[in-house]
């Protein structure tokens, strides 16, 4: 009984030990979520401290660009991805959010450049090559501002310059019927120095603006005196000195392109160190050409065509260029028409005093205006001239004809007008129309009567006179025949003669062989005295003594 007793008191003692091990269980189960939550926790609050900053761009369109694939660079190093692509409110464009890298964020600045690279094909050459595979990307260009920016409006091309590019920016500005778009070269020589990077157009001024850029080291070029001008493409000009052929490199024979220079004569300047405005001319002749300020305009009356006759042609006095044509058929007043008879064409031209050698201000005007007066009064006339032959351009030549009667100088509306005459080949047209007005007028029938009575008496004189030339040539060769046998007659009687008087037996015949036989004779005798003179020349002076032969005698000893 008392085991049993002992046994039933002493099992109960084991439960608190359980309940501890029971407890520890519990916290045990209780601490792991708490540890997973605070790692969760962490990790989470160190990818949130570790993130770059969200930034949205947006552009025109969401071409190539895909969310969680399409990254962000600058200079090819990757510095974030798209995380989200949505539409904007109006439609008009697309928002690309990106996710930047920690270490990029001082590159956000307000200045920042974004564009969409892939691959293109343009007049400047092929790029993007690269993302054929890899596919479109984000580029970046960071600013020069100190102010962060997380919001961007994304280019919809690269831009020409990129970011830290040593030159000069400058900007030009056109009026002229030409234009140019960013990316277009400038060149000085043949060389691709600067490009246009955006066009800007006024619409108080009508004027479009460039803005360029000139790279180092071509900047130095530029100066105050520098001079810009159109070099796009070929361009061929047919003017009054004949066919012009202007062309660029070979990037400007496939779009425009800009070109600069000094003129000649003139000093550089100072080197442009900012941002300065430069107006571009059409060509190169009107970039060095001085811009005079004052010209005298006056109007002459053309009673000839005006074809080949343009704006902007020259005005020459004895060969110098002096002005320009500045208008054809100027509004001419209510009491002519173009359907009368004698109307006559006015031209506008002018004179300037700066290129006839006097100063460019009211003085050198109003000297001209006083000088072309009196000249006119003594006989100054203007008229149209050809320049070329093979163009056909018309120019405005002023020339002093003494010999022309004196005239007033009148005025055509507000403008004095100077007297014409009519050109070279329009004189010689009236010449030869004068001729044919005396022939016209020529009594041709009774001439015509006339001339066939005097080819009538002109053929019987000439037949007669055949007929009197026949009889003289028989007559001339019958005594030119009888003169010709008398003489051979003569000639074969003395020949005769002579063979008789030289023939055997004849007294000629004997007194010739007797004259050669003495001369026979006489040549023997003087053989022995030509053998002497022969042997002896001093013989005929000297008397002469017989040589003895002399032996050969042997020496003594």
């Amino acid at each position: 009984m008392d085991n049993s007793a002992e046994n039933t008191s002493t099992a109960p003692a084991p439960e608190p030990e359980a309940k501890i091990k029971a407890s520890k269980s519990l916290s045990v189960i209780w601490l792991v979520p708490l540890i997973a939550l605070a790692i969760g926790l962490w990790m989470v609050y160190q990818q949130w401290a570790n993130q770059g900053p969200l930034i949205n761009i947006t552009f025109n369109s969401a071409a190539g660009i895909e969310i969680k694939k399409t990254k962000l660079k600058t200079r090819e190093v990757t510095i974030g991805e798209v995380t989200a692509i949505s539409l904007l409110q109006d439609s008009e464009g697309v928002n690309i959010s990106v996710r930047v890298n920690k270490e990029a964020r001082n590159l956000l600045n307000q200045d920042s450049k974004f564009w969409v690279v892939s691959p293109k094909v343009t007049h400047a050459g092929i790029s993007g090559l690269n993302t054929l595979l890899s596919g479109a990307y984000i580029e970046m260009s960071p600013g020069q501002s100190e102010q962060e920016q997380y919001n961007f409006e994304g280019l919809d091309e690269p831009p020409v310059t990129p970011y830290g590019t040593p030159g000069l920016h400058i900007t030009l500005n056109s009026n002229a019927e030409f234009a140019y778009k960013a990316g277009d070269p400038i060149i000085y020589k043949g060389l691709t120095v600067g490009r246009v990077e955006d066009i800007f157009f006024n619409f108080y001024e009508r004027v479009v603006y460039y803005n360029a850029f000139i790279k180092d080291p071509y900047h130095k070029l530029i100066t105050a005196n520098t001079r810009f001008w159109n070099a796009s493409g070929v361009k061929v000009d047919l003017t009054s000195e004949g066919i012009s052929l202007q062309t660029g490199n070979l990037e400007t024979l496939l779009t425009n392109g800009i070109t600069f220079g000094i003129p000649d004569g003139e000093i550089p300047g100072e080197v442009v160190t900012d941002r300065a405005y430069f107006d571009i001319y059409p060509n190169y002749e009107d970039a060095v050409t001085p811009n005079y300020k004052h010209s005298a305009k006056y109007v002459i009356l053309v009673s000839d065509t005006v074809r080949g006759l343009k704006v902007g042609a020259p005005v020459e006095y004895r060969g110098l260029e002096i002005g320009e044509v500045l208008a054809i058929n100027v509004q001419a007043t209510e009491t002519s028409s173009l359907l009368e008879n004698d109307y006559k064409i006015p031209v506008l031209i002018s004179i300037e005093p700066g290129k006839v050698g006097l100063p460019d201000n009211q003085q050198g005007l109003e000297q001209v205006m006083a000088q072309n007066e009196i000249w006119v009064n003594q006989g100054l006339r203007a008229r149209l001239q050809t320049g070329n032959l093979l163009t056909g351009q018309l120019f405005v030549e002023l020339q002093h004809y003494p010999d022309l009667p004196e005239l007033a100088m009148t005025r055509f509306l507000e403008y004095p007008v100077i007297p014409t005459t009519l050109d070279d080949f329009s004189q010689l047209t009236q010449k030869a129309s004068d001729v044919l007005d005396k022939l016209n007028r020529l009594p041709v029938e009774d001439l015509m009567s006339e001339l066939t009575v005097m080819a009538q008496d002109f053929r019987e004189t000439a037949a007669e006179f055949k007929a009197a030339s026949a009889g003289m040539d028989e007559l001339l060769i019958n005594l030119e025949e009888k003169q010709v046998l008398e003489q051979v007659n003569k000639t074969m009687a003395s020949f005769e003669q002579l063979a008789q008087s030289y023939s055997t037996g004849s007294q000629g015949h004997d007194e010739l062989i007797d004259t050669i036989s003495t001369l026979n004779q006489r040549m023997s005798e003087l053989q022995p005295l030509l053998l002497q003179l022969n042997q002896q020349p001093s013989s005929i002076i000297f008397s002469a003594e017989p040589t003895q032969a002399k032996e050969p005698k042997a020496k003594s000893q």
